[in-house]
């Protein structure tokens, strides 16, 4: 009988916290972000709505700070994660923890140019550092959006001046549902990396006699955006691995599957939300024992869990709030 993730972590909770203290003792694998050159972990903590859906303000330090502990290099957030507050709570684990090997990415989410230099200041304060590693234009929704953004005196041409300005290193770009823009917008622009929605359910549905003829279930990351990023060496971040839970019960749909799905892609790292530390911790160890997948076991869960998916979260991504 299949058992799902919540289950099987509910189940062993206790046991998962006692081995707590054990599983930072081995470095987790890490991968080079691209041309960045930066190397990261491949699992990367997510300061987004699972982050903030923990209440307890030294809680949710603590969480962060044990993904540090435990390995994990890169860390994700935007400016509008609880208007700033993911990023303060990662700065406090920051400066508890330490900056030394920790990648810290953020987003900006304004479409205005004028205000993208005081954001980027702004999240400098939040996390109390002087330098982001990495800025994204977060959220690309479409060619009207490539449009405003791309814009004389938009956010990218803001963002540059950013990076000139040595109040980032390196400058990205983010879409969770619109991969043919996200396609142009790689194709068109020297980002240092980018970041998509990458998991199994989202993968294209191919038949016996080719694609399935319904443009939503034809568009993909993997098909289109993913391999003009990897073409030009920029790097990848994987996003919405669980798909924001909504694979939730679906047999396939273990922690194992979508997260050794994801890594066996050509990505550096897979970015995941933690509302509790037992969920952490577990993720820690499947990690420790990744071992990419046979492509026929990729194409099978494609197959298995976008069939019944893909259209839905499509249109889930383009309409949600992300955090």
């Amino acid at each position: 009988m299949s058992i799902t993730r919540r289950k099987f972590l509910e189940a062993t909770t206790a046991g998962s916290l006692a081995a707590g203290s054990l599983a930072g003792a081995e470095k987790l694998p890490s991968r080079v972000l691209g041309k960045t050159g930066a190397r990261v972990s491949i699992l990367a903590f997510g300061g987004g709505s699972r982050f903030l859906g923990i209440k307890d303000e030294e809680q949710a330090v603590q969480s962060a700070a044990r993904a540090f502990e435990l390995g994990i290099t890169y860390l994700d957030s935007s400016d509008d994660y609880g208007n700033g507050l993911s990023e303060q709570r990662i700065g406090k684990a920051l400066k508890a923890h330490g900056r030394k090997s920790i990648f810290v990415a953020t987003k900006v989410s304004n479409r205005d140019g004028s205000k993208v230099r005081g954001l980027v200041e702004r999240s400098l304060k939040n996390f109390g550092i002087d330098q982001l590693d990495l800025v994204h234009i977060h959220a690309l929704t479409g060619d009207d959006d490539l449009a405003r953004i791309e814009a004389k005196g938009g956010p990218l041409e803001e963002l540059i001046k950013c990076k000139e300005a040595k109040l980032t290193r390196f400058i990205g770009i983010t879409c969770h549902a619109a991969p043919l823009t996200l396609q142009k917008a790689l194709e068109r622009h020297d980002f240092d990396c980018t970041q998509m929605a990458l998991n199994a359910a989202m993968a294209a549905i191919k038949s016996g006699r080719g694609m399935v003829p319904n443009p939503d279930v034809m568009e993909a990351f993997e098909e289109t955006a993913l391999p003009v990023a990897n073409r030009k060496k920029m790097g990848v971040i994987a996003m919405k691995v669980f798909a924001q839970d909504n694979l939730q019960g679906q047999a396939e749909a273990t922690g194992r599957n979508l997260i050794y799905y994801a890594l066996t892609l050509p990505i550096t790292t897979a970015v995941i939300g933690y509302p509790k530390l037992d969920i952490l911790e577990e993720d820690v160890k499947l990690v420790k024992a990744f071992k990419p997948l046979p492509k026929a076991e990729m194409q099978r869960l494609a197959k298995v869990l976008s069939i019944h998916n893909k259209t839905a979260l499509l249109h889930h991504f383009r309409e949600h709030v992300d955090a």
